[in-house]
């Protein structure tokens, strides 16, 4: 097989060769048709995240067919496209667990993080936390939904069912969001970063009712708004756009610190809450809600080989929509 490994942080990913691994009992093996490029790949790399392990093979937005099954497993079955996101294992038993927040466990493993994920021809994942996709699913075009929709989705719910929807960082969660918050009939307000014309062409091109940078009030007051850009002043400002009563959700896993701000913008009864991770219930939710409200993705598509310039060119802002690394095939590989 072939991965694109991380060895410190800071440093460009390697290519490297390895022996299939053999998936364990209550694993699987797949074989990878694509995996989406996210923003929290970069904090793993950069270590905003404490590093757990290295080398570490990033990726968790991650589409393929099943090829090996470990010892006690019969679902889901060889040959089964499958869908595995960040959240690659929870231990059932903590507190957390127990009461159905296992995005919240004490001792979990994350794909791509704490164990090894999807920028590789083959991947191993624990047979529980993989999703069923159908076999007439676009790989490419469902990868981002295991993670910038699985999150979205669920920042999407703690907003709660407001009318007037704020998106600030308008990339690959929030271009997902969108789609089906204008199914829901909501209204649906574009924040990006001042300049960047794509961005907010992106947004007006998927129907929203307004576009225009984060330094700017929309021209309605907010019900809710969701943060998916790392940038802690975002904050205050989306809280200056929101009616009383009103919620700011941040959807990112990392995000720099955020500024003072004057009590009177939290003031009636404003509300500032955070996403953490994402359950598996979310996950069979939003699989089929995405269906129903045919969400596509936007995808620029690279070689796995190129995982580096897609890395770049996410940093860079030069993603519209999102990232989507492509293994080479088995025959290209001389497998």
């Amino acid at each position: 097989m072939l991965a694109m490994v991380l060895d410190a942080n800071a440093t460009r990913l390697r290519a490297e060769r390895r022996p299939l691994p053999e998936p364990g009992p209550g694993e699987v093996r797949l074989r990878v048709e694509a995996c989406a490029v996210c923003r929290t790949d970069l904090h793993v790399m950069d270590g905003d995240l404490k590093p757990t392990c290295r080398p570490i093979v990033p990726g968790h937005e991650i589409v393929g067919m099943l090829d090996a099954q470990g010892a006690g497993v019969a679902s889901p079955a060889i040959g089964q496209r499958v869908g595995i996101g960040w959240l690659g294992h929870s231990c059932g038993v903590c507190p957390y667990c127990r009461s159905e927040r296992e995005n919240l466990c004490d001792a979990p493993a994350f794909t791509g993080y704490s164990r090894d994920g999807g920028f590789a021809t083959h991947v191993v994942a624990e047979a529980g936390f993989t999703f069923p996709l159908s076999a007439s699913d676009d790989p490419v075009k469902a990868a981002p939904l295991m993670c910038a929709g699985l999150i979205g989705w669920r920042c999407l719910k703690a907003a709660g069912g407001g009318k007037r929807l704020g998106l600030y960082g308008f990339g690959a969660a929030a271009h997902l969001v969108a789609q089906v918050a204008r199914w829901q009939e909501r209204s649906v307000y574009a924040f990006a970063k001042p300049g960047d014309d794509a961005a907010k062409d992106l947004a007006r091109s998927l129907g929203v009712d307004w576009a225009g940078g984060s330094d700017e009030r929309p021209p309605e007051p907010l019900d809710a708004a969701i943060i998916f850009a790392p940038v802690g002043e975002l904050v205050p400002a989306a809280l200056r756009a929101l009616r009383k009563g009103g919620r700011v959700v941040c959807g990112g896993i990392h995000m720099s610190d955020i500024p003072r701000f004057p009590y009177a913008i939290l003031w009636e009864e404003r509300e500032v809450v955070s996403v953490a991770n994402l359950t598996r219930r979310d996950a069979r939710e939003f699989i089929a809600l995405a269906s129903l409200a045919k969400v596509e993705a936007r995808t620029q598509t690279y070689p796995l080989l190129k995982a580096n310039q897609a890395l770049a060119d996410l940093r860079a802002g030069r993603v519209s929509g999102a990232a989507v690394l492509v293994p080479p095939s088995n025959s290209m590989l001389g497998a």
